[in-house]
């Protein structure tokens, strides 16, 4: 759950970020709203899921 909370503020702030500088329309962010509501209903959200948690714990595990 934390790592999709995560997940989900670091590309709420990404959008943002598009926005204000000009090369993010509403629309488009609107259309990738919509584009993640749509993956979260497929029979491939567990698998995404799975990658996104494996990307975290992989870099969670790097020391600097």
């Amino acid at each position: 759950m934390a790592v999709s909370i995560s997940v989900v503020v670091l590309l709420l702030f990404l959008a943002v970020l598009f926005m204000r500088q000009g090369g993010l329309k509403i629309s488009h962010a609107l259309v990738c709203m919509v584009l993640g509501f749509c993956l979260a209903g497929t029979s491939m959200a567990p698998t995404i899921s799975g990658g996104l948690t494996a990307t975290a714990d992989l870099v969670g595990s790097l020391k600097p």
